[in-house]
């Protein structure tokens, strides 16, 4: 990352966060969960007016449908539910309106080279960018790629970001909202990524000469449920990402490639 593009960078956020609105999603529907106060309007049905807290299992108690499952649901699949559910024998044509009133606070990790790194808590959506500004802004040091660690189900998943793409190009694809529990880590010159199945995911240094051989040692190795034949690398190349499939464990990789070494079916 230029030393250019890094004192522009703190300026280019705050015209991001003004131009689009704090809570502005750009990629994704906010999913509601547990500890979150959600408010429910049935038109012309005042007495089916709700407000209510989501249960630790992720429910909640409407009139007459008693307790909905609404965990991990954005707000219009709540509203998309609720209309099927009264819709069926309790109103003709219901007309719902369901909103957040009351977000729960959520804890992200954010790791790296930004310039105040630890837990933050958020209240309400957050993006990509919003979530670097509330550490700071990015460091001197920082290079031109993030990660996001994110659990689904039982894996974890890991999101590439470009930093130029998103920043400097205006890619808002890439300014997706950040998740409860998500591991941002925003790398710096000469670090790339390992995940899967490996001994210690997480992000190691690769300079010239560094073979995916080489960082998969640097994480302790293969785990027994490795497929080594089948590892990938996600490369960032300008504004567009790169998969190479199936790669040689000889194959050199380049500064901020992420390394992905799936779990062997067989």
């Amino acid at each position: 990352m230029t030393s250019r593009f890094k004192k522009i960078l703190p300026t280019v956020f705050l015209a991001f966060l003004v131009l689009f609105g704090k809570n502005q999603v750009f990629s994704g529907e906010y999913q509601v969960g547990p500890g979150d106060v959600i408010s429910i309007i049935v038109y012309n049905n005042d007495d089916l007016k709700t407000k209510v807290r989501v249960s630790s299992n992720g429910t909640i108690v409407v009139p007459l449908l008693g307790a909905v499952n609404v965990n991990k649901l954005s707000i219009s699949a709540i509203t998309e539910k609720l209309t099927g559910l009264f819709a069926n024998g309790y109103i003709v044509n219901p007309q719902i309106n369901v909103f957040v009133d009351e977000f729960r606070s959520r804890k992200v990790v954010i790791l790296g080279n930004v310039r105040n790194p630890g837990i933050i808590e958020l209240s309400g959506p957050t993006t990509f960018l919003e979530l670097v500004s509330k550490a700071g802004g990015l460091d001197k040091d920082a290079g031109d790629t993030a990660t996001i660690k994110r659990k689904v189900g039982d894996k974890d998943s890991v999101i590439p970001i470009n930093l130029i793409s998103l920043v400097k190009g205006g890619d808002l694809d890439q300014n997706i909202q950040i998740n409860d529990e998500d591991t941002v880590y925003i790398s710096g010159a000469g670090m790339c990524y390992v995940t899967g199945e490996v001994g210690t995911p997480g992000t190691y240094p690769c300079g010239d000469g560094t073979t995916v051989l080489k960082l998969v040692a640097l994480a302790r190795g293969f785990t027994g449920k490795a497929s080594k034949s089948s590892v990938s690398i996600i490369r960032m190349e300008g504004d567009k990402k790169n998969v190479m499939k199936d790669v040689n464990l000889d194959t050199a990789v380049l500064k901020n490639d992420v390394i992905v070494v799936p779990e062997s079916f067989f």
